[in-house]
């Protein structure tokens, strides 16, 4: 299989896996120090922007092995003729771009309903800071919040969750992949398990929007970042356009 993937796509499927091993088997602690955590959480560190791209979901728990296994598979699909097709430097570009803007999005999201819950809990005289020096991971004193009232616990369980569960995988990064080799390659026809009939690659980007845009503001699927999926794949499709646009001025 690997004598037929293209050197960065061989690579990050490579480090996908070695890191995965490492993490389950060997370092279980890689799993707070790489993934990426909510910017404002006191457990985010810079790094992890980029480390997140990297992780997945450990065995056992959630999607696990399913995590790591669909996305390297859908990376084995799409990023070699991708990569063939824009070259080294464009496809590392564009893989990390998708990862970021998967980020940005997934946060911009997360911002607005931690604000919206720091808010509601400022109404009900409960200090929000409290909650973030009890969020650190690794914090051994007393986890009682004084929430006078169910809807004050709740929240402060909401706010606390929120600043102490990461986001990680390379989905973002590989929804990009996907939007990007459906701006460039539209007419491929494309097939599917369980579907009967090819697709063509040009209905890919818009699927991804709409489907993680209700999975996202509906709950369905909780646990998968489904904004990020959405930012990684517009990322994808900009460079893509941009590029397919400007082909002949770039190369």
């Amino acid at each position: 299989m690997f004598s037929k993937l293209t050197p960065i796509t061989k690579n990050i499927i490579i480090i996908c896996v070695v890191l995965y091993g490492l993490s389950n088997f060997v370092f279980p602690q890689m799993y707070i120090l790489m993934s990426a955590y909510y910017p404002f959480s006191p457990n985010f560190k810079s790094w992890q922007i980029i480390t997140h791209m990297f992780m997945h979901a450990p065995m056992g728990e959630g999607i696990g092995l399913t995590h790591i296994l669909f996305n390297m598979l859908t990376l084995w699909s799409f990023g070699p003729a991708l990569e063939q097709t824009l070259e080294s430097k464009k496809f590392t570009i564009l893989y990390f771009a998708s990862g970021l803007g998967a980020f940005v999005l997934f946060n911009l999201w997360n911002f607005y309903q931690v604000t919206e819950t720091v808010t509601a809990l400022q109404n009900l005289g409960i200090n929000p800071a409290e909650i973030y020096q009890k969020a650190v991971i690794g914090y051994s004193g007393d986890l009682s919040i004084a929430a006078q009232t169910g809807e004050g616990a709740a929240l402060s369980q909401n706010l606390f969750n929120a600043l102490r569960t990461p986001m990680l995988g390379a989905s973002g990064a590989i929804f990009g992949v996907v939007a990007a080799f459906s701006t460039l390659f539209p007419d491929a026809k494309l097939f599917f398990m369980f579907i009967p009939f090819p697709i063509k690659a040009k209905y890919l980007f818009p699927g991804i929007i709409v489907i993680s845009l209700y999975l996202g503001f509906s709950g369905s699927m909780d646990g998968i970042a489904h904004f990020a999926h959405i930012g990684g794949a517009i990322v994808g499709f900009l460079l893509a356009r941009s590029w397919k646009n400007n082909q002949y001025r770039i190369n």
